[in-house]
């Protein structure tokens, strides 16, 4: 993973998605030699369900909303339940974290295709719950603080984990 500087050339798009591919690889960076018993220990007392294979499958499917749901109108077939609205998190407990890194590896490659493929001023076709289509611009703007927000969880946790810290 190679640190993120702004070089004065880089165009508007350029940033957002070196920022989001940045973050992303911050994320996985930080499952790098865990065993499945440490990405799935929750240390937390008041958050049972913030491992690291959860916060890492919440990602993916945070992604997944944002682009296939809100931004292309795509039909919801997330795993959460009104019931369980956390149920991304939950299922990462039962599943290898090596599948868990690869589905958000392999989903985050398709959605820089979807990205490089529409002007950054196109709007969600699904509206917020305000009624507001935000662009592709603003979308990405707030991926890259939701993966930022969750890498400083991914942050702690490890290091409660095993003492790994940095990147």
């Amino acid at each position: 993973m190679t640190r993120t500087d702004a070089p004065s050339a880089w165009d508007e798009r350029t940033q957002l998605t070196t920022f989001l591919d940045y973050a992303r690889a911050t994320a996985l960076a930080k499952c790098e030699g865990l065993t499945q018993e440490d990405a799935c220990k929750a240390l937390l007392p008041g958050s049972p369900l913030m491992t690291i294979a959860g916060l890492v499958n919440h990602l993916r499917w945070v992604e997944y909303a944002w682009f296939e749901i809100d931004f292309l109108g795509g039909k919801d077939e997330g795993p959460w339940t009104e019931e369980d609205p956390d149920r991304e998190m939950r299922i990462a407990l039962d599943m290898p974290l090596a599948v868990v890194l690869a589905e958000y590896e392999e989903q985050s490659a398709r959605y820089r295709e979807l990205v490089a493929a529409h002007d950054l001023d196109t709007r969600a076709k699904r509206p917020r719950s305000d009624g507001h289509h935000p662009d592709l611009r603003w979308i990405l703007l707030h991926l890259i603080e939701e993966t930022a927000r969750h890498n400083g969880h991914l942050d702690i946790i490890r290091e409660i984990i095993d003492g790994t810290t940095g990147s």
